[in-house]
């Protein structure tokens, strides 16, 4: 019996994580062509070749996958490195990650935007801020060290991360079509070069 078992789990856990997998690109896909948060369970399940009992047994509800899926998009394409630059110390790491992360949201854009327009535009934002602010909290230790102390360097980080996305959000959301990526990081990089200068002459005094 125990054979059996260990042979088994292998194979279920595999299943599971190509079904979770299948499941989130296919409600990127779907909403990304739909421009709609909308799309009925049974039409991701339908296109992810699984049933809607797999759906809802994996993610609970739509609301849910869609959550997963942009925050499964957002790991894959730039936690894997392009967002490195953002703690580091070179402006050129920082333009690259910068615009790295504009070029994501502009090629998911009606993705992002059905999400941000629809009642999972909250969750949403408070999962890609807990993605975004450990980059921004090691840029302000870096900057200040300790003499903000733990609560003000987290107090910190939250504010300058909650502006970024509300900016990103109005960019997606409003911009122009096509999106340029290369003028948005223009936008982020002389926000951020003013921000670190006013850091650096406050760590200086």
């Amino acid at each position: 019996m125990d054979a059996d078992w260990t042979t088994e789990a292998p194979a279920k856990d595999r299943r599971v994580r190509r079904s979770r997998a299948a499941l989130m690109r296919a409600a990127v896909g779907l909403v990304g062509d739909r421009g709609t948060a909308a799309v009925p369970v049974s039409d991701i399940a339908e296109t992810a070749d699984v049933s809607r009992q797999v759906l809802y047994q994996q993610f609970g509800d739509r609301d849910a996958l869609l959550l997963e899926a942009a925050l499964d998009l957002v790991r894959r394409e730039l936690l894997k490195g392009p967002l490195d630059g953002l703690s580091g110390a070179g402006p050129g790491d920082e333009r690259a990650s910068m615009l790295a992360l504009a070029r994501h949201f502009a090629a998911h854009r009606r993705f992002y935007r059905a999400l941000l327009t629809s009642s999972s535009a909250f969750a949403l934002n408070q999962a890609l801020t807990g993605v975004f602010l450990p980059h921004n909290r090691e840029s302000i230790v870096r900057l200040l060290g300790d003499r903000l102390g733990r609560q003000g360097v987290e107090d910190l980080a939250t504010f300058l991360t909650g502006g970024a996305g509300a900016l990103v959000n109005t960019w997606v959301i409003e911009g122009p079509e096509p999106l340029d990526p290369e003028e948005f990081t223009d936008r982020l990089m002389e926000i951020r070069s003013v921000v670190t200068d006013m850091i650096t002459k406050e760590s200086r005094r």
